[in-house]
């Protein structure tokens, strides 16, 4: 087990290197931005087209928080991602302006600012700037903030608020017009700095290796061990693998509805966007940080507790559990078997990547409150 150990910390080394690399090319446009993050973080991708700056992301803090950015005027970005939450709902669906359960379950923002596919299941949204805006624009699977249709409203607003047309000037300059495409990229600055890396787990294996309990450090050896290959897709540290040049999208053997692997109609994940078979129920692997806080889990919130999660992977997929495993299930799932007290640590190290200072940073909170 300590081999596998060695073996994940010297991937994660390769990894590091790989990425500190990979942003190297937009880090100028990122260095003069106060981040605040240790050294064994690197600076996050920042487009050539939407520098950082205080400004920019104090703009785009408090349109996250403002219901009146919606077209009717009553939800904000903030409804789906509550802070304290792990910028999640606890909903199992997302919900629309409108009132429709959207299909899937609102997505972590945390440390997006590294990440290089955005959402469930889509191959083609790159940068925070064009996710944001599906919630705003678009209508479906379901109208999530009614923006289309009441561009000028909302606009018209912007425009007549006592505050927000000397915030504009600030971020981008002395009268300049406000509109949407500085909306998204005030937005998706403020979204770059929800960066978390001060877990009692970041304190352990970054600086203190005194720090943790032996329980939680049993349960990162499970997790990081080829018996359970937990780190093959949430690896360090990000927890995830959403960060990489050409992340993977994985089917984890949900669903088995016709012997074929299919998931749910409308809810089939990448093959939505490819039409080839072997997609069918494939997503993107959300961060585990803060994952104590954010169920309920699965792109359909249709996972209550850490606890069955942990069930549904042992058994290669909760499909198989209930007696029809998936053709399509990802290489990197297998089944194995935990002793109850080797679940408990599994379950310690998970609680470990709770990040209290993250979950109640000022710099994240409503400017409304």
């Amino acid at each position: 087990m300590q081999c596998d150990l060695l073996k994940k910390i010297k991937r994660f080394s390769l990894a590091l290197t790989y990425s500190l690399l990979f942003f190297s090319t937009h880090s100028a446009l990122a260095e003069d931005y106060p981040w605040e993050i240790p050294n064994w973080l690197p600076l996050p991708s920042v487009p050539s087209n939407n520098p950082m700056s205080i400004e920019k992301v104090e703009l785009g803090r408090r349109l996250f928080y403002d219901a009146n950015l919606s077209g009717l005027g009553y939800i904000s970005c903030s409804s789906c991602h509550i802070q304290e939450k792990g910028f999640t709902d606890l909903r199992d669906k997302a919900v629309g302006i409108t009132g429709d359960i959207h299909p899937r379950n609102s997505m972590s923002l945390i440390n997006i600012a590294y990440y290089t596919r955005f959402n469930w299941a889509d191959p083609i949204t790159h940068t925070l700037e064009q996710q944001a805006h599906i919630p705003l624009f678009h209508s479906q699977p379901i109208i999530e903030m009614a923006v289309k249709g009441n561009e000028e409203k909302v606009i018209f607003f912007l425009q007549r608020d006592p505050i927000y047309p000397t915030m504009f000037n600030e971020a981008f300059g002395d009268n300049t017009e406000i509109d949407f495409d500085k909306i998204t990229k005030a937005l998706a600055s403020f979204q770059r700095t929800f960066i978390s890396h001060q877990s009692p787990f970041d304190q352990y294996f970054y600086e203190d290796k005194n720090t943790l309990s032996s329980q939680a450090q049993k349960g990162f050896e499970l997790f990081s061990s080829e018996k359970l290959g937990c780190s093959n897709c949430h690896a360090l540290p990000h927890f995830t693998d959403a960060n990489e040049k050409e992340p993977l999208f994985h089917n984890t053997g949900l669903y088995n509805i016709d012997d074929e692997g299919s998931y749910p109609t409308g809810n089939q994940g990448l093959f939505e966007h490819t039409n080839k078979k072997a997609d069918k129920g494939r997503f993107r692997t959300p961060t585990l940080r803060n994952i104590a806080l954010t169920a309920p889990y699965m792109h359909d919130g249709s996972v209550n507790t850490i606890s069955e999660v942990i069930n549904d992977y042992a058994a290669g997929g909760r499909s198989a559990r209930l007696g029809k495993p998936s053709p399509l299930l990802s290489q990197h799932i297998k089944k194995f078997s935990l002793t109850s007290d080797e679940k408990s640590h599994l379950i310690t190290f998970l609680e470990s990547l709770t990040d209290e200072s993250f979950l109640n940073n000022p710099k994240f909170t409503s400017p409304f409150k």
